[in-house]
C-alpha cells in the first residue's frame, strides 16, 4: 500500500504573493495530493500526499515557474550569494528585460499623450508595441492560472483591462497598464528578494574556509586551510586572535573572551575555557583557541536558526491567513462587480457605455478601470513581508521566533510567568557570604580578610576534585580571589553523606559540613549559629568548616538572580504588563527573597508541575493571553498551557532542543531579550495594521475616483504598484530594530 509522503520543493521566478496563489492552486489539483503550501517569503512548496516528484515539478514547470533541488534546504549550511542589485536583477530575465524595453516605448505616450493631450498614430504604435511585448507572460500566467489552477488571478484582471482598453481604442493606456504592471511585479519580487536574503545573510558572518589541525603530513600537528564543508565532528581547527569562529565546537586547548552577539545578541564578551562551547559565526578575542568541530556546517547553531526561521516564515499568522482567504475570494468579486459598473449604468440610467469624449469616460472604460484599481497586490503582500522582517530582526538580535501565528500571539501578551531556577536565577549556587573567626572586615562584602580567605582556601583544596555544585561554587569563588594555588589540593577525601567533605590539608583534618552535622559533632560560635540558621530560613545555603575538629568558620551559598533579571523585569513592567509572576518548585523564604531582589509583582512558591499548568491558566483567566518563561524541559506542561511557550537558549541552556520544542527562544541567558521580543512583536503588528489601512485606504480612494470617472487606468496601476512597494518598504523596516535602548 503506498503512503502519504511529505515533499519540499523550492520555487524561483516568483513575483508577488498572487504567483505563490496560483502555483498552490495548480498543485493542488493533481490526483494525490491531499494538501499543498506555497510560501513567497521563503519560495518553499510544501505538498502531503500519494504523487509522484516528477509531477510536482512538471505542474509548477507548465505554470511557468522553475523548481530548484527538492527535499533540500534553502539554507543548507552554506554562505549565499550576495543579493543582486536593482538592474542586475532587472536584467536576469527575459520578462524583466521586455519590460524595461517596453517603458521606453510608452514614454512618449506617458509625455505626450497622458500629459501634453495630443494625439498621434506613431505614439499608439509605439504603446501597443509595448504592450505586445509586455503582456506575453501576464497573459499566459493567467490562462494557466485559470486552465491548470481553476483561479481568477491578478494578472488575470490585468490582462482584461489591457484587451478592453484596446476594444475602446485606449491604445496608450493599455501599453501603460501593462508596462507599469510588469515593472510593478519585477519591483515586489526585487524587493522581496532582498527581504529574504536578510535572515540568510546571517550565514555571511561564518567564514568559508577553517585552519584544521591535522598530524597526517608531518605528525607533529600541521595546520591547513579547508573549506567548512569539509570538516566533521571530531576535527580539530584552530581560530587565532580577532578571527571568527568557523564551526560550533567545544575548547580543548587555550583561553580567551568571544563576542557571541551575532548567535545569542550578547553584547558582553563570555569568557571561554577548556570545556566552554562555542559557536560558529562568533569573533574570538585576545586568546588562540584549538576547538573540537562537535556539528558539520550545515547543522551549526547559526544554520539551524536560520533554517528554523525559515520555516517559520512559512507557519502564517491568523491575520495573515485572514488575508489570504480575503484575497482568494476578493478577486472573483472584482470582476462580477466590474461588469456590473459597465454594465448597469448604460441599461438602467441611460448612460454612456462607450467614451463618449477624449477627456470623458464611459461605463465600460470605468468597470475595466475598476479591474485595475482592485488588484490585490498590496493587501497581500503587507501582512508576510513585516512578518518575515521582525522574524529576521528578533533572530539578529538572539531571539528566535517560531512563526508570524507567535509573532501575533506575542504582541498580545498582557501577562508574563517565570520560572525561577535557570530562568530568573543562574540555577548555579554562588559564594554570597564568608564569616570567620577573627574576621578583622565582617562588614565587607563576602568577608574580604585574612581569616575569611583561609576559610575559603582550605574549603577549596578540600572540593577541588569534587563535581558536586557546591563544590564548584566554592572553587570558583575561591579561584576568583586568587585563591585556588594557595594550598595543595586535600588528600585522603572522603564523602561524609548527607554530612560533608573531610580531607588532609598539608597533614590537617579539614572538614566541610552542613549547619546540621555541625550541631551534632562539633560546637561553633553561637552568633556564627544564629546567622547560619537566618541564612537557612532565607533559602541560602551554609557550610561550615573545622580544622582538627576546631570550628573555623562559615560559607554561605545561594542561587544568585542573573544579572539582567531585575532590568528585564522593570522593562516588562514598563511595557505595560499586568502581571510579571514567578512561578517556582523552590521552597517560600528562596522564593521570596529572589522575587523582592529582582522586582517581580507575584511570587507563587511549592509548586508541582501541574500547579504551574494550573497557576498559567489561572493567570490567562485574570489578565488574559499569558507568556510562560522556563528552561524549555522541566517547565514543559506549563510552558505548553501558555498562550506563548518561551525557552531560555544559551551555552547553559540547551539551546539546541529548546530551539526544537519552543514557540520563541532567548539564544542566550540574558532576560532582557524579553521585552525586546515583546516590543518588536507589537511594532510588528503595528506595522501590519498599517499597511492593511494604507493597502484598503488607497484602493477606496481610487475606486472613488474612477466611479466619479476622474481615475485613469495607468494612474490606478501606478498607485498600486506604489502602495505596493510602500507597505513592502514599510515592512522591511523592522529589519533594522533594535529596540528602545
Amino acid at each position: 500500500m503506498t503512503t502519504s509522503a511529505e515533499r519540499t520543493f523550492t520555487i524561483r521566478g516568483m513575483d508577488c504573493a498572487g504567483c505563490a496563489r496560483t502555483i498552490e492552486s495548480g498543485v493542488a489539483q493533481l490526483p494525490g495530493v491531499e494538501s499543498c503550501e506555497l510560501s513567497f517569503a521563503t519560495e518553499r512548496l510544501t505538498v502531503r500526499g500519494v504523487v509522484a516528484p516528477e509531477a510536482i515539478v512538471g505542474r509548477v514547470r507548465e505554470l511557468g515557474y522553475e523548481v530548484d533541488n527538492p527535499d533540500a534546504s534553502p539554507s543548507g549550511g552554506a554562505v549565499p550569494a550576495p543579493a543582486p542589485g536593482f538592474f542586475g536583477f532587472m536584467w536576469a530575465r527575459q520578462e524583466t528585460r521586455l519590460a524595461l524595453l517596453g517603458a521606453l516605448l510608452v514614454l512618449p505616450g506617458i509625455v505626450l499623450h497622458e500629459l501634453l493631450g495630443q494625439e498621434a498614430a506613431w505614439i499608439d504604435g509605439l504603446a501597443l508595441l509595448a504592450m505586445a511585448l509586455t503582456i506575453g507572460p501576464i497573459a499566459r500566467s493567467a490562462w494557466r492560472g485559470l486552465t491548470l489552477g481553476s483561479e481568477l488571478n491578478i494578472n488575470a484582471l490585468m490582462t482584461i483591462a489591457a484587451i478592453g482598453a484596446v476594444a475602446i481604442g485606449a491604445y496608450v493606456e493599455a501599453g501603460l497598464v501593462m508596462v507599469l504592471f510588469a515593472l510593478g511585479e519585477a519591483l515586489e519580487g526585487y524587493t522581496a528578494t532582498r527581504a529574504r536574503h536578510a535572515i540568510r545573510s546571517l550565514m555571511e558572518v561564518v567564514p568559508a574556509t577553517a585552519t584544521r589541525l591535522s598530524t597526517d603530513c608531518c605528525g607533529t600537528g600541521c595546520e591547513e586551510q579547508v573549506p567548512v564543508g569539509e570538516l566533521r565532528a571530531g576535527d580539530v581547527i584552530v581560530v587565532r586572535p580577532g578571527e571568527r569562529i568557523a564551526m560550533d565546537g567545544v575548547v580543548r586547548a587555550g583561553h580567551s573572551s568571544v563576542n557571541q552577539a551575532p548567535i545569542t545578541g550578547e553584547s558582553r564578551l563570555v569568557e571561554k575555557e577548556p570545556g566552554a562551547e562555542v559557536f560558529a559565526g562568533s569573533i574570538n578575542g585576545e586568546g588562540s583557541l584549538e576547538l573540537l568541530v562537535t556539528r558539520p556546517a550545515a547543522d551549526t547553531t547559526i544554520a539551524r536558526m536560520i533554517r528554523l526561521v525559515e520555516e517559520a516564515q512559512e507557519r502564517r499568522a491568523p491575520v495573515q491567513r485572514f488575508v489570504d482567504r480575503f484575497a482568494r475570494l476578493y478577486t472573483p468579486a472584482v470582476v462580477v462587480l466590474a461588469l456590473l459598473v459597465a454594465v448597469i449604468p448604460p441599461l438602467l440610467f441611460g448612460q454612456p457605455f462607450w467614451n463618449p469624449a477624449p477627456d470623458t469616460f464611459g461605463w465600460l472604460y470605468r468597470g475595466l478601470a475598476l479591474l485595475v484599481v482592485a488588484c490585490p497586490c498590496a493587501l497581500v503582500i503587507s501582512t508576510p513581508v513585516s512578518l518575515v522582517s521582525a522574524m529576521s530582526a528578533a533572530a539578529r538580535g538572539g531571539v528566535l521566533i517560531k512563526g508570524g501565528a507567535f509573532v501575533e500571539a506575542l504582541s498580545r501578551v498582557r501577562a508574563v510567568a517565570l520560572d525561577k531556577t535557570g530562568t530568573l536565577t543562574a540555577g548555579r549556587p554562588s559564594v554570597v557570604a564568608v564569616r570567620a573567626l577573627g574576621c578583622s572586615a565582617p562588614g565587607a562584602p563576602l568577608g574580604h580578610c585574612v581569616a575569611c580567605d583561609e576559610v575559603l582556601a582550605l574549603a577549596g583544596a578540600v572540593e577541588r576534585r569534587s563535581e558536586h555544585p557546591l563544590a564548584h561554587a566554592i572553587n570558583s569563588a575561591s579561584a576568583e580571589r586568587g585563591l585556588a594555588s594557595r594550598l595543595p589540593a586535600a588528600e585522603r577525601v572522603t564523602a561524609l553523606v548527607g554530612r560533608g567533605v573531610a580531607g588532609l590539608v598539608d597533614g590537617r583534618e579539614v572538614l566541610v559540613g552542613s549547619h546540621r552535622h555541625f550541631d551534632g559533632t562539633i560546637a561553633h560560635d553561637l552568633a556564627h549559629c544564629q546567622a547560619a540558621s537566618a541564612d537557612a530560613a532565607a533559602g541560602h545555603t551554609p557550610v561550615m568548616v573545622s580544622v582538627a575538629g576546631d570550628y573555623l568558620g562559615t560559607i554561605t551559598l545561594a542561587d544568585s538572580p542573573r544579572a539582567s533579571s531585575r532590568e528585564a523585569v522593570a522593562e516588562l513592567k514598563n511595557l505595560g504588563l499586568r502581571a510579571v509572576v514567578m512561578l517556582t518548585g523552590d521552597q517560600r523564604a528562596t522564593a521570596e527573597r529572589i522575587g523582592a531582589e529582582v522586582g517581580v509583582t507575584e511570587v507563587r512558591a511549592e509548586l508541582l508541575p501541574e500547579q504551574k499548568v494550573a497557576a498559567v491558566e489561572e493567570l490567562q483567566r485574570a489578565h488574559g493571553p499569558t507568556a510562560m518563561v522556563g528552561d524549555g524541559i522541566n517547565d514543559a506542561p506549563a510552558l505548553a498551557a501558555a498562550s506563548v511557550g518561551i525557552a531560555i537558549g544559551g551555552a547553559h541552556g540547551g539551546s539546541n532542543q529548546a530551539m526544537e520544542t519552543a514557540d520563541v527562544t532567548l539564544m542566550s541567558d540574558d532576560l532582557r531579550r524579553l521585552p525586546f521580543a515583546i516590543a518588536l512583536s507589537r511594532a510588528a503588528m503595528g506595522t501590519v495594521s498599517a499597511n492593511i489601512a494604507l493597502s484598503i485606504g488607497i484602493k477606496l480612494a481610487f475606486l472613488a475616483l474612477v466611479l466619479l470617472g476622474a481615475g485613469t487606468m495607468w494612474m490606478a496601476v501606478l498607485a498600486d504598484v506604489g502602495t505596493s512597494l510602500l507597505v513592502t518598504l514599510n515592512g522591511m523596516r523592522l529589519l533594522g530594530y533594535r529596540g528602545t535602548h
